[in-house]
Formats: C-alpha cells, structure tokens, sequence
C-alpha cells in the first residue's frame, strides 16, 4: 500500500531564488487568491509565527489573510512582503 501526503510547496522553498520564482508563478496568474495563498505558502516556509510578528499581525488572522479564501487588505500584503524582506513593484506588461 503507498502512502501519501498532500503536496506542501513551504517545505520546497529553502533559498531566496526558491521564493521569488515561486511568486513571480504566483502573480502570472492575475489570481488575487492564488497569490495570498502563495504569500501564505512562502510565509509558513520561513516560519507564520516570526512573519506575523515582525508584520505586526496576528499570527492566526494572518494564517486566515493568507489561506486559499483569504482576502488580505493590501496593508497585510505589503506588511508581510515586508517581514519576507520584499517589496511590491510595478512594471508595464509585456506586449
């Protein structure tokens, strides 16, 4: 008999490099719920308690913000990106 797990992308994101494609895939999608999902992923990888904390958010407010029927206020995203060492950019599409 196999044994199976459900598939967890945050034990799959160790380095830097891991994060920023992880979300650049994330954001192609145009999908606001597929990316805090992303967020949330990218955060659990680096530890939800210490993001929560460095955000200034409550740890479970920011599991539900984040989770796959999460609506996170802009506010809560750019505090995590922040508390990730990231920021939200702009750029123009390509044509």
């Amino acid at each position: 008999m196999v044994e199976t797990r459900p598939f967890d992308p945050a034990n799959y994101l160790e380095t830097e490099e891991d994060i920023l494609y992880f979300l650049e895939a994330a954001m192609e999608g145009n999908d606001p719920k597929h990316i805090a999902s992303a967020l949330g992923d990218v955060a659990r990888s680096k530890g939800m308690t210490e993001i929560a904390k460095k955000a200034g958010l409550g740890r479970q407010a920011l599991y539900n913000a984040l989770s796959e029927n999460g609506n996170p206020t802009l506010e809560t995203l750019l505090a995590v990106l922040g508390a990730l060492g990231l920021e939200l950019t702009v750029q123009k599409r390509a044509a």
